[in-house]
């Protein structure tokens, strides 16, 4: 009987604990790596994570074969790695494993947001990191949860349907094979761009907290998210973001899910508008608003996901004016330049690519950038060791130097 497979979880907040003590609960060895010993104290001190549900989810003790601060011995332990922490939090963590993976392991990104994967990829290639690496992401997080303790979790709900996607694309059905056993609500997201397109935390986290700010400094979050904090106006806005969205993934090829429809798609709610799909979805009732405007919603969601999609649609001549609006209301209460932080398409090395360079890239690994010029990534796809690497965005190599 095939060994089941072994997981490290790097990231020991509400989303990380729930995922590590489910897998534990699940029969799987898992590791748990935070990079503050303080975080995960109580949880080595009781050897794994109380774990609570909705009636009918999964509960107990998950009791985890390694907690730990050192990723050295949490990536020697791994065969899946479960990224989940912040995206902003994603380009520190791919330096900080690269000196350790190995071949054949696998990086799933819970979630990508919005070009994690591209991102995670890139980074791993700047420090040097030679091993063979599938690295995927997750369109959303599987979870509806929140800590419920220093060693305990919740989960409201877990989604019917999460797409995912690896990078390149031709390796996603190796992805899905090893990571179904634990998550068979995962299916094929097609490829990168559709699941970075399809990012619902852009439209609902960053201007649902933006126009309750008053609200949240006032009461420090003492109301329902999703429940109180989506009214009728708000729900317009959040719909105006969403038809950006889709204009945007259209632009590049892409028919992207309307917000209405991915709430059907991931927990069955739906409803004449968004408004009313929202207060339909049962799941999001008890979810209480953060208690402050120095939240992951903010500082996260607008540079690691509106960002890149406003720079996508900036470059293609889409009106993403609902959005740059967001994103200066953002810049203008944390004092940050969100656009100069954020996740553009010239840090990823993007910005010269055609629509069609794009997509091959996302599918096959190579972006065949011109007919007389390899780029890094090319080198690196056709596996050619005799030209010498080149950063992304430097100079090109020639295909057929003299």
């Amino acid at each position: 009987m095939k060994e089941k497979t072994r997981y490290t979880v790097i990231g020991a907040g509400n989303g990380g604990k729930a995922m590590a003590a489910h897998l534990a609960l699940l029969g799987f060895s898992v590791a748990l790596y935070n990079r503050t010993p303080e975080h995960i104290d109580v949880i080595q001190k009781r050897g794994g994570i109380e774990l609570k549900s909705y009636e009918g989810g999964p509960q107990g003790f998950g009791k985890l074969t390694l907690i730990t601060s050192n990723i050295a011995e949490a990536i020697e332990h791994a065969e899946m790695i479960m990224v989940v922490v912040p995206s902003s939090a994603h380009a520190d963590i791919a330096r900080v494993v690269a000196p350790h993976l190995r071949d054949g392991q696998i990086i799933i990104l819970h979630p990508g947001r919005t070009f994690g994967a591209i991102e995670f990829d890139k980074v791993l290639r700047d420090n040097h990191c030679k091993a063979d690496v599938i690295i995927a992401e997750a369109g959303t997080f599987i979870y509806a949860s929140r800590s419920d303790g220093p060693a305990s979790a919740y989960i409201f709900r877990i989604k019917d349907s999460v797409p995912l996607a690896a990078l390149p694309a031709t390796d996603t059905q190796q992805v899905l094979e090893v990571v179904n056993s634990a998550y068979p609500q995962f299916i094929d997201g097609v490829n990168v761009f559709h699941t970075s397109m399809n990012n619902i935390g852009a439209i609902f986290h960053p201007a649902l907290t933006l126009l309750n700010a008053g609200r949240i400094e006032s009461t420090r979050g003492d109301f329902q998210f999703y429940v109180d904090g989506v009214t009728p106006s708000v729900a317009r806005v959040l719909e105006a973001l969403d038809r950006e969205r889709v204009a945007v993934a259209f632009a590049i090829g892409i028919r992207a899910q309307t917000a209405i429809a991915w709430l059907k798609k991931a927990y069955d709610a739906d409803g004449v508008d968004l408004y009313e799909a929202i207060q339909n979805q049962v799941g999001y009732y008890g979810i209480g608003a953060p208690k402050t405007l120095a939240h992951r919603y903010i500082f996260e969601d607008v540079p690691m996901s509106l960002v890149p999609l406003a720079t996508l649609g900036q470059q293609y001549g889409v009106s993403v004016r609902c959005m740059e609006s967001i994103i200066r209301l953002a810049c203008i209460i944390h004092r940050r330049d969100y656009w100069q932080y954020g996740r553009t398409l010239v840090k990823l090395g993007l910005a010269e690519l055609s629509v069609r360079e794009l997509m091959r890239f996302a599918n096959e690994g190579i972006c065949d950038c011109d007919t007389e010029f390899f780029c890094e990534r090319c080198i690196q796809s056709h596996n050619n060791h005799d030209l010498p690497a080149t950063p992304v965005g430097g100079a090109k190599i020639a295909k057929n130097p003299l």
